[in-house]
């Protein structure tokens, strides 16, 4: 895995920051951001070698420590299943019941009553 610089100054335009100011902001000099930019990984070589003996690239084994992340990929992961189960049924339904079951039942049924008083806004 490489850095991208382009992909980072695309960020840096975006949140309206130089990379200078990225770069004081997260305490990394210029000299070793640039080391790491030329590398042709900055990955170790010991998660290289893993990853050539396995005949994988490391993304399939490396991780985020975003806990949001790790839980959205394992809810997609269920989707699949049950898609897979059952052909004619809709993903987006599956992902949304799955959501729903991880609340407790009286927030369920308060969103429930709330949405229910609303007018429906699509009605023709």
């Amino acid at each position: 895995m490489r850095i991208s610089l382009e992909a980072i100054k695309d960020k840096c335009r975006q949140q309206k920051i130089t990379l200078s100011e990225l770069l004081k902001q997260a305490e990394v000099s210029r000299n070793a951001f640039y080391t790491l930019a030329r590398e042709d990984s900055v990955l170790p070589k010991s998660v290289r070698a893993i990853a050539k003996r396995l005949n994988i690239s490391p993304s399939e084994f490396l991780t985020e420590d975003n806990k949001e992340m790790e839980k959205m990929k394992l809810l997609l992961k269920k989707v699949d299943d049950i898609a897979g189960r059952y052909k004619n049924i809709d993903r987006d339904n599956i992902r949304h019941t799955l959501l729903l079951m991880r609340e407790p039942p009286l927030e369920r049924l308060r969103r429930a009553l709330t949405r229910g008083q609303k007018p429906y806004i699509h009605q023709k």
